[in-house]
């Protein structure tokens, strides 16, 4: 069964942050706040861990359009090709925030995603997962959880996450509630801004 650790996004407490990554260094998957729904993720160098994220959401791990969750700009250019300054600037008014970029990727990727010309990238505004990102040193692979209530789009109580995911996962944060509105998806992988998902995040940053 999963650990339940409740961690206030207002100050998180190191301590707890520090059992999550543990979780996520021995190939755990977690169930994590952001500023939109709460996500699933597993360290992005964690082989075996991407491979039961790939198969929870029933797609093949080279396929699977997971995002990748930085702590910051700087964090982002490790996976990314060099962007000319129209799309630095539009991340830099953007983020942290409530969108995903698709960005052109580089060598960098992990073996998994080598294949993939582009990759989906996240600052999300919520310090509980910046700080693990930051202690675990490298970006956290992520994805949301949807609710398979036709109504319900993404359950927002981290406790009926609990509930749902307790057997799945090794680990659920309670952030306090989440959103029910996913991230804004904006393709700058082109020569144009494209908007894929109008989520949460205004357009007016572009």
């Amino acid at each position: 069964m999963a650990q339940f650790i409740k961690i206030y996004p207002e100050n998180p407490n190191q301590k707890e942050i520090d059992k999550v990554v543990k979780v996520l260094q021995d190939g755990g998957l977690i169930i994590y706040p952001t500023d939109t729904v709460y996500g699933l993720g597993c360290d992005i160098t964690n082989t075996k861990a991407l491979e039961k994220i790939a198969k929870i959401k029933g797609v093949k791990l080279e396929k699977a359009n997971f995002s990748f969750v930085c702590s910051d700009l700087s964090n982002i250019s490790d996976y990314i090709k060099q962007i000319d300054t129209s799309t630095f600037k539009i991340l830099k008014r953007a983020l942290p925030g409530p969108y995903t970029f698709i960005l052109p990727g580089n060598n960098n990727l992990p073996k998994e995603f080598k294949k993939k010309t582009t990759v989906g990238i996240r600052v999300p505004d919520n310090n509980i997962v910046i700080d693990i990102v930051k202690k675990l040193g490298n970006p956290i692979v992520s994805t949301s959880i949807y609710d398979e209530d036709e109504l319900l789009e993404y359950t927002t109580d981290p406790e009926l996450i609990f509930e749902k995911w307790q057997n799945i996962v090794d680990l659920v944060i309670d952030g306090g509630y989440g959103d029910n509105f996913a991230s804004t998806v904006i393709d700058l992988s082109g020569h144009e801004p494209e908007v894929i998902r109008e989520g949460k995040g205004s357009l007016d940053v572009l």
